[in-house]
């Protein structure tokens, strides 16, 4: 069955979807065209007119009001958001990063639009596993708890200010996909160093 729009309504299916970005190859998909070359050169007469821009190599987006986080994820894939971005925003961190991290395929530092946006470097069998991932606003991001061990993963000494907010029980069901004994062996110190922190504080209670 084809369902590729008619002439005029290829620009009505990008507005229409819930995606304030697309890379090339999902327009392809979107537009149900084969090759897509044809799909870019489409696109580049789009950006020509003003329907819509160009942020990055192969990545358009409706307007200047796109989702940052989606950007992020969709200009090298698989990724999704994990790191300090996550760790702020869910209070294991206090510092502020404007930066957005991402667990990639590649190590990068990239600058979009006045962003910057640090690609970290995963193994296959790591990236690939979607335990404590969550998909929303058309990107992937990781829990906290995942993204707890994400930085454990790649940084052999890490301080994080506050360790109450975790789930350890999930932290525990997510560990065993990284098989690391090194990260096996840190998570069991810091959960000792937190259940001592916390026995303290009752202790002054």
């Amino acid at each position: 069955m084809d369902n590729k729009p008619r002439k005029g309504q290829y620009l009505e299916v990008l507005l229409r979807s819930p995606k304030t970005v697309f890379s090339v190859k999902d327009v392809a998909l979107l537009w149900g065209e084969k090759i897509e070359a044809s799909s870019r050169v489409r696109l580049s007469q789009y950006v020509k007119k003003g329907k819509l821009i160009r942020v990055h190599h192969g990545i358009y987006a409706k307007d200047e009001n796109y989702n940052r986080f989606e950007l992020a994820t969709r200009i090298y894939t698989p990724a999704y958001i994990s790191f300090e971005t996550v760790l702020t925003r869910s209070g294991i961190n206090f510092q502020y990063y404007s930066n957005i991290f991402i667990a990639s395929y590649v190590s990068r530092e990239i600058e979009v639009d006045e962003q910057k946006i640090y690609f970290i470097k995963m193994k296959d069998y790591v990236l690939s596993n979607t335990t404590g991932i969550e998909h929303v606003n058309n990107f992937a991001i990781a829990t906290k708890e995942r993204a707890f061990l994400d930085r454990i993963y790649v940084s052999k000494d890490y301080h994080f200010d506050h360790l109450d907010v975790l789930d350890w029980d999930k932290v525990f069901e997510i560990l065993p996909i990284y098989n690391n004994k090194r990260m096996n062996k840190k998570v069991d110190e810091y959960f000792k160093d937190y259940k001592r922190n916390n026995l303290d504080n009752n202790k002054i209670i």
